[in-house]
């Protein structure tokens, strides 16, 4: 391996070492830089990335010359295996004055640490070791995934959650969507409501729909449960650019403690509801 590979590895070793409290033993090793001067960094997610679990680090570039950046870690307690660039081992070559977006996979949530700060290495080219730098959240989105992620977790020791099925409608009647509930019997939870999402809602204009199950432990029989289905909005726009048309939010309570997680269709359901919704809405598939 050529030496700036070598050392852009090891400064990674020793990055991802120093984030979980422990020594590399490489005494030889540089160690990451800072930033070069004039660029920034901070973390974002874009709607189209929610249910793939991924991020952009966004980059700018405001020095004179341009930077090339390989590799990208990011880290901290609350996702403590590190979130990886999606294309690893591509390079991005940013020109003064621009700002790149480098997209990066999320790791699993650890529910049993908290949410940190977040740190970033990145594989500068100019910069021998690479670079870190404390990573803005902006936009707060890594506290609130992990906590949804988690609750969801604890939840789904209790049920789960899934929906199973979907029946279209003509047009000005409502489709029937099953929400199914399966508990585990291991532990106790309440699925309170479900909200419309920024493409569906509930007939009647309802914003929110009443559940009101409450699971406990022991529990075994399944539970389904039709909610009555229309569109929020009839633009087509809105139909060919959906990102989160499917994914609702329902209202749970774990041990106490009120919250919500979030629950998608399946890519199969998805593409029914679209198709459903152009129909409906009379302006043919999406």
């Amino acid at each position: 391996m050529p030496t700036g590979q070598l050392l852009r590895a090891g400064a990674l070793l020793a990055l991802l070492a120093l984030l979980s409290g422990c020594d590399t033993g490489r005494g030889d090793d540089p160690g990451p830089g800072p930033l070069p001067d004039g660029v920034s960094v901070q973390f974002v997610q874009l709607r189209s990335d929610v249910a793939s679990r991924q991020g952009q680090v966004r980059v700018h570039n405001g020095a004179d010359e341009a930077i090339q950046v390989g590799d990208v870690v990011m880290k901290d307690d609350g996702f403590p295996a590190g979130s990886r660039r999606v294309n690893e081992g591509r390079t991005s070559t940013i020109a003064p004055g621009r700002t790149v977006d480098i997209r990066v996979q999320l790791a699993p949530a650890d529910c049993d640490a908290s949410q940190g700060d977040t740190r970033v290495w990145l594989d500068v080219h100019s910069v021998a070791g690479g670079a870190a730098a404390s990573l803005p959240d902006p936009l707060d989105v890594l506290g609130p995934l992990h906590d949804r992620e988690c609750r969801a977790e604890q939840v789904a020791d209790a049920v789960a959650l899934s929906f199973s099925s979907f029946i279209p409608s003509p047009p000005g009647e409502p489709a029937a969507l099953t929400l199914t509930l399966e508990p585990t019997g291991d532990a106790a939870a309440r699925i309170d409501s479900i909200h419309s999402t920024n493409l569906l809602t509930w007939a009647g204009d309802a914003t929110i729909h009443p559940l009101e199950i409450a699971v406990a432990a022991g529990d075994a029989t399944p539970v389904e449960l039709t909610l009555p289905l229309v569109p929020l909005r009839c633009d087509p726009h809105a139909v060919q650019e959906d990102k989160r048309g499917t994914v609702f939010t329902l209202d749970v309570e774990v041990g106490g403690e009120p919250g919500t997680i979030e629950l998608p269709a399946s890519e199969e359901m998805r593409g029914a509801i679209l198709t459903w919704v152009a129909g409906w809405c009379g302006f043919g598939s999406p």
